[in-house]
């Protein structure tokens, strides 16, 4: 487990039910990780980062996710954004937002969920642009139309959302940064979710909303897409992460008579959860996951499995009192956090999907050859 600082583990263990329940709490939870200096972890010490690896990063979102999902969703979300700007080759747009994303003063939202699905082909872009010459200097005026039907964290107070956007010109799709004071995006009301309330989740309408260059990530999402995947869904492993490790905790600290019986059972999920984590870290810091990313996909389905599969090692040796409410509701809210897990884009059946076609694309090739 990396190391948290302790006031942000007392506000964890305070507001974890509160997160998972309503939204009252959710407008300090990237201050507060902010104030840890986690959101520098993995960032290279020349964008204002602490350095040291993705992985470390990922440990990091794995470690508020085994207090509380809702913040290690939230955690992934800014994380995400500022990966985004790391890997951007527009420098004056990565030197104005990343120092107060960096130390969570500003919200970043990865609007990228339908990019990611867009790269495998399974959904088109929400997002449309058309495109004229700005008549001063010559660069590009886009003019943006569309949905984002699911984004996270985007507090009222303010925030910054990258979007994947189609170019209707025929050009190849871009990936852009829309500050939420921008005239034409216009925030929906927070969807309503079973679990993780407190996390800023809402929709996004796009009408008329004029960019331009220096509003954009990428001019060549398809190339750059694949090189930001890897870091995407490893930071998103981090949450499936800290889930199952929270309630292995559980089940030794809960089992009692019956940890003789779930002996075997704890020492296997155990064992299964540090072989994927260590093949994860291992794929993620040798870049291997930008040309090979069937085996990430892999593990992200496996950890997802281990994460539900310790929930239900958790309700086994909790047993009558998981439900009974004048029982401590750590077992009631992970329950939920694991039904969020596979569906978090992209989900376990598109990532499986996915590795339908990857491996149907095999056979094919084999059988030509």
């Amino acid at each position: 487990m990396s190391t948290l600082q302790q006031n942000l583990i007392e506000f964890l263990n305070l507001n974890a039910e509160s997160l998972n329940n309503e939204a009252s709490k959710a407008d300090q939870v990237v201050s507060q990780l902010g104030k840890s200096g986690l959101f520098k972890i993995g960032v290279p010490e020349s964008d204002g980062g602490s350095g040291r690896k993705i992985s470390d990063a990922i440990e990091a979102i794995a470690s508020v996710s085994e207090l509380s999902l809702a913040a290690g969703f939230v955690f992934w979300g800014q994380r995400a954004f500022i990966e985004y700007l790391v890997q951007s080759p527009n420098l004056s747009l990565k030197n104005k937002w990343l120092p107060q994303l960096l130390t969570g003063e500003f919200a970043g939202a990865t609007g990228l969920s339908n990019a990611m699905k867009f790269l495998s082909s399974i959904e088109t872009l929400g997002v449309q642009a058309t495109t004229k010459p700005n008549s001063n200097d010559g660069s590009n005026i886009f003019s943006l139309n569309g949905i984002a039907p699911w984004a996270t964290n985007l507090p009222e107070s303010g925030f910054i959302v990258a979007l994947a956007v189609e170019r209707l010109d025929g050009g190849d799709p871009i990936i852009v940064a829309i500050p939420s004071n921008t005239p034409g995006l216009e925030r929906a009301s927070d969807h309503d979710l079973i679990a993780l309330r407190g996390t800023n989740t809402a929709a996004l309408k796009i009408t008329n909303l004029a960019i331009d260059d220096s509003d954009i990530i990428t001019l060549q999402a398809r190339k750059w897409l694949p090189s930001v995947r890897p870091s995407f869904l490893g930071l998103q492993c981090g949450m499936p992460i800290g889930l199952a490790r929270a309630s292995i905790v559980a089940t030794i600290a809960n089992a009692k008579g019956a940890i003789t019986v779930l002996q075997e059972s704890i020492k296997k999920i155990e064992g299964d959860l540090e072989r994927a984590v260590t093949e994860l870290y291992e794929g993620v810091n040798s870049g291997k996951f930008v040309t090979e990313p069937a085996p990430l996909f892999k593990l992200r389905i496996r950890i997802a499995e281990i994460a539900a599969e310790a929930v239900q090692l958790e309700l086994q040796a909790s047993g009558g009192r998981a439900y009974h409410r004048d029982q401590p509701l750590g077992f009631s809210r992970r329950l939920l956090e694991s039904a969020f897990v596979p569906i978090v884009t992209p989900s376990i059946v598109q990532l499986k999907g996915e590795l339908l076609k990857h491996q149907q694309r095999q056979t094919a090739a084999n059988a030509i050859a």
